[in-house]
């Protein structure tokens, strides 16, 4: 059986004693528990819960780590896209009908925050080398309409390329990148999120910087989006009681600021874990029947997941729960296949589709033990492919 993020919270703690789970959000939280209890207690006896001082600190911390003027809380990493994309159409830079050029593999979450703005997503392939937006099948998908590139970062690997950057540049377009998996990623010298005009982040519990429920935020450098984003995200509102847009109610809460700006501080610790983990898995696994990501950048690529393909990936998927080694898929549907899409659901996109169909992500945290890493890799490649 295959799972989702949403899942995870309930699903993981249900786990067997001799079970290596996919993620343990309880080990993750007991690193650093008697910091974080603190960190809430201050916000539960400040008695303000909403738009104070946890969540501006935190966002002045997170736009510092980032590398940018501006971090916007707001309530989850799909708001964080949602209100980019409304931003520049209140600013009269996008209209209805224009179009997002996407990775057609990305998580649905990247489709939505387009559509909902009635805005139309263009699906570009992936490069099969790194599972991210193919940069040389852009240009053929640039129109008149295009308005901008939505870059996702996905699995944690950096996707853009001075490719993208050339094509922005030659047709005026914005970059977006959807940094949901990927905080702490480099490209260059420069981290993601601070690489195009405006990023969403997401804080999900499951991610690399995680929350206790759902949150997420907006960096950018453009004073004038992030004043809008930040009305937007309140009701529309700069001053209370008086709306200049018709927005939406999308804040970052304090006890959830508080919580995230705790776990800020070990986030590049965090990161090398998982890059610990990732070279083993790279060095450990040899199997003919299985295929793993080449990577030569390290620093482009901070494992929020750990995918491996295989053209029996079910059977694969099987095997290893049966050696006591959970494992997730991401994602079962590519988004022109899903139901609520049918207008799409006609495109032919063998790329992602494949990869949709092969892709099973390992267990992989900053909280695995050698033992847990040394089972994964001798249970994946004892396995014998029917």
């Amino acid at each position: 059986m295959s799972y989702g993020w949403e899942a995870l919270p309930g699903l993981l703690e249900k786990l067997t004693n001799n079970m290596i789970p996919f993620l343990s959000l309880k080990k993750i939280t007991e690193k650093n528990s008697e910091e974080i209890l603190d960190a809430v207690k201050k916000v539960v006896l400040s008695g303000w819960y909403l738009q104070g001082d946890a969540t501006a600190i935190f966002e002045k911390n997170y736009a510092g780590y980032i590398g940018v003027k501006h971090a916007i809380g707001v309530a989850n990493g799909l708001d964080a896209l949602r209100l980019i994309l409304r931003g520049y159409m209140e600013l009269g830079l996008f209209r209805e009908g224009d179009e997002v050029i996407v990775p057609a593999n990305t998580y649905i979450a990247s489709i939505l925050a387009i559509t909902d703005n009635k805005l139309k997503p263009v699906f570009v392939e992936p490069d099969l080398e790194t599972l991210q937006i193919d940069p040389e099948r852009i240009e053929s998908a640039v129109t008149e309409r295009t308005r901008a590139i939505m870059v996702v970062h996905l699995y944690g690997r950096c996707g853009y390329t001075s490719k993208i950057g050339q094509l922005k540049d030659k047709y005026q377009l914005k970059v977006i990148e959807d940094n949901a998996q990927a905080h702490g990623c480099y490209f260059g010298d420069t981290k993601t999120g601070a690489i195009g005009d405006a990023a969403g982040h997401s804080f999900y519990p499951g991610k690399n910087l995680g929350a206790f429920g759902d949150a997420g935020g907006v960096t950018t450098d453009d004073d004038r989006l992030a004043e809008v984003i930040r009305a937007l995200a309140n009701y529309g509102s700069k001053i209370k009681y008086k709306s200049e847009y018709q927005g939406l109610n999308s804040r970052l809460d304090e006890i959830q600021a508080a919580v995230l700006d705790v776990k800020l501080k070990y986030i590049d610790s965090d990161i090398a874990a998982r890059r610990h983990v990732a070279r083993q898995y790279m060095e450990g696994i040899d199997h003919p029947f299985i295929q793993i990501p080449a990577l030569d950048d390290w620093n482009s690529h901070v494992f929020h997941l750990f995918p491996v393909f295989s053209d029996r990936r079910d059977d694969l998927q099987k095997h290893l729960s049966s050696q006591g080694v959970q494992t997730l898929i991401h994602y079962p549907i590519p988004p022109h296949k899903q139901e609520c899409y049918n207008e799409y659901n006609n495109l032919s996109l063998p790329v992602t589709e494949k990869i949709h169909r092969e892709e099973l992500s390992l267990p992989i945290s900053p909280v695995m033990s050698e033992e847990d890493v040394i089972a994964v890799i001798d249970s994946v490649n004892k396995w014998t492919r029917r």
